[in-house]
């Protein structure tokens, strides 16, 4: 810091104390994958869709890839949204008991199990996602393009979550086992330094008979996954000092507080690829349940709408947003 001036110093200490507050943040509803993530599994979703799909969908990879994120910037202006991405299995077992063997799959059997305010608390992403896919399959047997893009860029929204090992409990970002930044570290910030690197030649899209099924089996990979999430995390932080772990970053005109990458490169690789596992996982299911939603409308023609621009409104949770090639309105942005 020698040839710092006095206000980069200042501004060095403060954004510490600042960063280190935004590392133990505890709000449900930081941004999962990070944005980039997000963006990244529609993005390489596209590539896997068969030709009668494919064209229509590069076509408008930019929309779905943009509008990627839309459901977290959503959930300021919507009460609802913060439930749609997370599930807390472990408020429904207790620890050594089946996760699931109290948890109807099905939504109507689970609301007369619970009352719907508790499921609401507790999350209700597997569910969510079924019902998302059925209005992409309406938008589709409806040929109405603005909500076949919304619809079918917010299904991977939800999709990448519930492969979200931390999308799985209450402890969300470590502030139950005193590993406050968790969350984040775990699926923003090693994506930001790794996802450069992982394999995406994953296969193609297939049908899937049962979609329920599918989404509950990516939440039970998930939670599995869980408890290296947490263990390895601690031992690999045994091997670094508070100063090691963390480091100062440039963001545009802002230094902000960060993991350091050295740690970052050993917590990655001693996940041993657990990270890449579940984005491609997120990736492949998002192209197969947007092409099963196809193959259910009746696998319309696709080619009709390649000229078409998305701006007609749609509606969500009684908030109507207007959606354009570039653009969202009507919503309040991080």
């Amino acid at each position: 810091m020698a040839n710092w001036s006095n206000s980069q110093i200042k501004q060095f200490l403060l954004l510490g104390f600042l960063g280190l507050a935004s590392l133990s943040g505890t709000q449900k509803t930081a941004s999962t994958w990070g944005f980039a993530g997000h963006r990244r599994i529609n993005e390489y979703a596209c590539y896997l869709l068969p030709p009668s799909m494919s064209v229509f969908f590069r076509e408008n990879q930019r929309f779905l890839i943009e509008h990627a994120v839309d459901p977290d910037q959503r959930r300021y202006s919507v009460p609802e949204e913060a439930a749609r991405h997370f599930i807390d299995l472990d408020r429904y077992y207790q620890k050594g008991e089946d996760p699931f063997w109290q948890l109807p799959q099905s939504w109507t059997e689970a609301l007369a199990c619970y009352p719907e305010d508790t499921l609401m608390a507790h999350g209700i992403v597997p569910w969510h996602i079924v019902k998302m896919k059925y209005r992409l399959q309406e938008a589709f047997e409806r040929h109405d393009i603005s909500a076949i893009l919304k619809n079918a860029a917010e299904l991977g929204h939800y999709i990448a979550d519930a492969h979200v090992p931390l999308h799985t409990t209450r402890n969300y970002n470590g502030q139950l086992s005193n590993q406050r930044g968790i969350h984040g570290l775990w699926e923003s910030r090693l994506v930001e330094l790794e996802a450069e690197h992982y394999n995406y030649w994953i296969g193609h899209a297939t049908y899937i008979s049962d979609v329920s099924a599918a989404c509950w089996k990516a939440i039970a990979d998930s939670h599995a996954a869980l408890d290296s999430v947490f263990l390895i995390e601690k031992v690999v932080s045994q091997q670094f000092t508070s100063a090691e772990k963390y480091s100062f970053e440039q963001r545009g005109t802002t230094l902000v507080q960060v993991y350091a990458q050295e740690f970052c490169q050993v917590y990655h690789q001693a996940l041993n690829g657990m990270v890449e596992r579940r984005m491609r996982a997120a990736i492949l299911m998002t192209a197969s349940i947007w092409y099963t939603a196809w193959i259910d409308a009746g696998q319309p023609d696709l080619s009709s709408l390649r000229t078409m621009a998305p701006v007609s409104t749609t509606t969500d949770s009684n908030q109507i947003v207007k959606f354009q090639l570039e653009k969202a309105l009507g919503r309040i942005c991080d």
